[in-house]
């Protein structure tokens, strides 16, 4: 990932011009680190099958992070979360405004797709590429899940209704990933199998961010935690305890699919997910 990491530093985006900070606000958070574990998914399976084509791929890993990196942006706002840390660094409207915050995350939003219509892959393959982002991180995806979530603040929902939630707001970006990458070496016979993987994946993760954001403090998540008391997060309905043995049963579930993957994949993607697939329990 470090020559990713390179990548993004060189194709930062830019916007030259007299106002005083926001080309600064539109590289804080992408510069300020985060997991990237959006984009190692999608390179890890480009990797495993297609090796030559890795860095074509960088910009798809880009546009992924640039879509991600914006939804934290405003996620963090008042209006939502009202958080004041994110990836260890002051979240932006903190930094400088609400309105630069809100007009960093539409420009990296829409950046997003610019990086990806200029990718080094056939047009075939850079439309297939733009609709999977678009649906997935869009109004079927993740703003869909935003929108459930802000909604029905201090209104319990089901377990079901909770999980079709994260679902949409985080397993649908990072099932995408894992799905965009086989697109990329045109394994059209596992992106479904992938995806699949991906929600579950996705579900998971959001269960360790529930169980993280009461056990961890700010400084060591990184980001504002003990913030969701009004959320309808697993933590919430069934409790620090119950919610553990949710994630391990989908820890373990993940672990016996991820062995069916073949040699390749299993080589390329086993690292990154068996460290995501266990962190709550570190």
């Amino acid at each position: 990932m470090e020559q990713f990491e390179s990548y993004l530093l060189a194709h930062l985006p830019m916007a030259p011009s007299f106002h005083p900070h926001y080309e600064d606000a539109l590289h804080q958070m992408l510069i300020s680190g985060g997991k990237r574990f959006r984009p190692a998914l999608l390179l890890g399976v480009v990797n495993a099958y297609a090796p030559l084509l890795i860095k074509n791929a960088y910009s798809a890993a880009l546009a992924i992070e640039l879509l991600h990196t914006y939804s934290l942006i405003h996620d963090d706002l008042p209006s939502m979360d009202n958080a004041d840390l994110r990836r260890g660094a002051p979240t932006l409207h903190k930094t400088y405004s609400d309105v630069t915050a809100i007009l960093a995350g539409d420009a990296l939003n829409t950046y997003a797709f610019e990086v990806l219509s200029n990718a080094s892959l056939s047009d075939k393959v850079i439309v297939k590429l733009i609709r999977e982002l678009s649906h997935n991180g869009g109004l079927n995806g993740m703003v869909l899940g935003q929108a459930i979530d802000c909604y029905f603040e201090n209104t319990p929902l089901a377990l079901e209704q909770i999980k079709m939630l994260h679902i949409h707001k985080t397993g649908k970006l990072i099932a995408a990933s894992l799905k965009m990458g086989a697109i990329i070496v045109g394994r059209d016979d596992i992106a479904q199998e992938l995806y699949d993987f991906g929600i579950d994946l996705g579900l998971l993760f959001q269960i360790q961010d529930d169980i993280l954001d009461v056990t961890q403090d700010s400084m060591s998540a990184g980001k504002t935690t003990n913030n969701d008391e009004a959320k309808n997060s697993f933590v919430t309905l069934l409790g620090l305890k119950k919610s553990i043995e949710e994630a391990n049963a989908l820890a373990s579930k993940l672990m016996l699919q991820m062995e069916s993957f073949d040699e390749n994949l299993q080589r390329e993607l086993s690292p990154t997910l068996t460290h995501y697939i266990n962190r709550h329990k570190e």
